[in-house]
């Protein structure tokens, strides 16, 4: 009976919207009517996967070197600190501190994005059979990108009182992200303020640390998501469960 209103909903619908969009929900409804899985099974498995998925995600981030040894999610210096590494030899210690600065961004970020889970999993209770139809049956960072347009400022405000704790702590060799960025940058703004008119081109710099890590560890999050997404709508291997199996295997078939 609930899936017959969920029908009657769509098709009333459509006759509210542009040409367009008619396409597009009918195409939904047509995938919906013709399954073979019920409706409830696919918004029940597309959930599942997302619980899956984002505790994979984060299970890889949030721990010692999740960041740090990624290659590509490793958090790097600010780019307005590239003229600090330009010019490195003209600050006392400066490699040293660079390394270490690196370093604790990464363990900021390791311990700050634990905070995702409890907010993604509400975010999951909360979707519509609608979308999670449109979801399932969309691209292949469709739910990715539902969770991104409905997280992101949450995750946000949870995570950013997470990091300025976390910059303070003394992560590595008893020293805070904040005390080893703030003694990098000042050195190297001394050196800068000491040079105007002789070099130009190294000009003081001024970052906010705490936005500066708090986005970067947000968007490696989302860059992870997508990854478990894609992993489970095109690798069998990934469906850990029978209803993943009975309901992503819908996709294998298209």
């Amino acid at each position: 009976m609930r899936k017959i209103l969920i029908l009657a909903f769509i098709s009333i619908n459509l006759l509210a919207v542009g040409q367009s969009t008619q396409s597009k929900i009918q195409s939904l409804l047509n995938k919906v009517t013709s399954s073979p899985v019920s409706n409830n099974q696919n918004v029940e498995g597309l959930k599942n996967s997302l619980n899956v998925g984002i505790e994979k995600a984060v299970g890889k981030l949030g721990i010692e070197n999740g960041f740090y040894n990624d290659p590509v999610l490793k958090l790097q210096l600010p780019p307005e600190a590239k003229s600090i590494t330009n010019n490195i030899r003209l600050v006392p210690g400066g490699k040293e501190l660079v390394n270490k600065t690196i370093l604790s961004m990464n363990r900021t970020a390791e311990d700050a994005v634990k905070e995702a889970t409890p907010i993604f999993k509400n975010a999951i209770l909360k979707m519509s059979i609608t979308d999670a139809v449109g979801i399932l049956f969309g691209k292949e960072d469709a739910a990715t990108q539902y969770l991104r347009q409905n997280t992101y400022a949450e995750l946000k405000a949870a995570f950013a009182p997470k990091v300025k704790v976390s910059l303070g702590k003394p992560l590595v060799a008893n020293i805070s992200t904040t005390q080893t960025w703030n003694l990098l940058s000042s050195s190297y703004n001394g050196v800068a303020n000491s040079m105007v008119g002789k070099f130009s081109r190294m000009k003081p710099i001024n970052v906010n640390m705490e936005d500066y890590v708090t986005e970067k560890a947000l968007d490696a999050l989302f860059v992870k998501i997508a990854e478990e997404e894609k992993a489970i709508r095109t690798n069998p291997a990934a469906r850990v469960n029978d209803l993943l199996k009975n309901v992503f295997g819908q996709l294998d078939k298209k």
